[in-house]
């Protein structure tokens, strides 16, 4: 045996490993999914049996949760929260029967009654397909030569947009920024898990501020991270997990490429209430984007039904959605909305699941600020939308869905209009 015949050895076992790995590899894929949900729904159910005896329903305080657009006040200037204005007193003990009603219910639940509520949002609220679709006409039209691959969603909550945008091509990456660290673990076990095994490579995933994207931290999953522990047995492991892992986590969303596309949709610039917040973000913004050049995308909804209280219905196969906006205070320009379930199937509700304090922004507002934040141009794209009174009442999409978005240099005010609001960076 010559000195090399060892080496040869070694390759071809290293080889042999590396596709016996592959294989376990994709047998943890199949299985994790199943055994983790099995085992937090028995952990759940557990601690909840025992903190239902040791609780009384006088000493329950309602569970709210944040979601993208709700953020605590820690006493800064950005996210402050507006609560609505006092209820009457007839308003104060028909919601508190309210309550009282919806705790008595809830203490009859199961954790594996209901559907998540992020869930119910996707379902209820986007439509990740035609905004997609949107958002690569924009991109041609205004930038052009190449085509998008790299994509950020800030506000991304459950960062649905995000997951479907890395379907469409193998090239694409995605970003994802929020401040609601539930939700973007959602994602991890719900969103990024149906892609296979490169959907944890091709997305990241930020819990920070829009405001501060470089103080954000990366979001590693649990899967991810058993993945890279799954070790082997002549010890070779540590080739074979990623590199770049460790170093995102420390550098933040900037050590990653520059994007083609920026988006913050689901009207969720609202939640920024100062205009120097406004103008803040968009220079964030368009800081992410390309030097090849790029677009900033919001949209935004007004109309004369905007300003003023509005309540709309929404049936879906299984549940009831509702959008509900509180008083709009003119002076401020700010409201309360608030998202409510109906769940045929469990004859249960879930209100309030998601609530946001937002100030209600116009469209030279969002020109101004963009042009100051340092954008080549602005383009407006608007489509009106049908009456708040022939949409009290709908089912699913159906009402404005087929109504398409065109470029405008003015538009009459009407009683409702949606936008697509598109600044460009060369």
């Amino acid at each position: 045996m010559n000195q090399s015949t060892p080496k040869l050895i070694n390759r071809k076992r290293k080889r042999a490993l590396n596709h016996k790995w592959q294989q376990r590899l994709g047998h943890f894929y199949r299985t994790f999914e199943k055994d983790k949900s099995q085992k937090q729904l028995t952990t759940l159910s557990s601690a909840f049996n025992r903190n239902r005896t040791k609780m009384g329903k006088r000493d329950k305080k309602p569970n709210r949760r944040r979601h993208k657009g709700e953020f605590s006040n820690d006493g800064e200037d950005f996210y402050d929260q507006h609560p609505p204005a006092a209820a009457s007193v007839d308003e104060d003990e028909e919601n508190s029967e309210e309550e009282e009603e919806e705790n008595e219910e809830n203490d009859e639940l199961q954790p594996s009654d209901l559907p998540s509520k992020f869930l119910l949002y996707q379902q209820s609220v986007q439509s990740p397909k035609g905004d997609i679709s949107y958002l690569q006409k924009f991109f041609l039209m205004y930038v052009g030569g190449r085509q998008p691959l790299h994509f950020q969603e800030d506000f991304c909550g459950t960062a649905l947009l995000s997951a479907e945008w890395l379907k469409t091509d193998t090239r694409r990456t995605a970003i994802g920024l929020d401040f609601d660290l539930e939700a973007l673990e959602w994602c991890m076990d719900n969103n990024i898990s149906k892609l296979g095994a490169d959907g944890y490579s091709r997305m990241s995933l930020f819990h920070g501020n829009v405001l501060a994207p470089d103080e954000a931290k990366l979001v590693k999953s649990e899967s991810h991270e058993l993945i890279q522990n799954i070790s082997l047995d002549d010890g070779d492991s540590e080739d074979l997990v990623d590199p770049c892992a460790e170093s995102l986590e420390k550098d933040g969303p900037d050590s990653l490429p520059k994007r083609d596309i920026v988006c913050a949709f689901n009207f969720s610039c609202c939640c920024l209430h100062k205009r120097s917040e406004l103008v803040l973000y968009f220079k964030n913004a368009r800081k992410a984007l390309s030097k090849r050049g790029g677009i900033f995308v919001m949209d935004l909804y007004g109309g004369a039904s905007a300003e003023g209280q509005l309540k709309l219905q929404r049936k879906f196969p299984s549940f009831t959605y509702t959008w509900e906006q509180a008083e709009f205070d003119i002076v401020s320009r700010k409201t309360r909305i608030s998202l409510h379930y109906h769940l045929q199937k469990q004859n249960r509700k879930i209100r309030h699941a998601f609530s946001y304090s937002w100030r209600l922004w116009s469209l030279p507002e969002i020109k101004d600020c963009m042009e100051e934040a340092g954008f080549r141009s602005v383009h407006f794209w608007l489509r009106e939308m049908p009456d708040a009174s022939e949409m009290r009442r709908t089912d699913g999409f159906g009402a404005g869905r087929d109504i398409k978005y065109e470029e405008v240099k003015s538009f009459p005010q009407c009683d409702a209009w949606n936008a697509y609001i598109v600044a460009v960076s060369l």
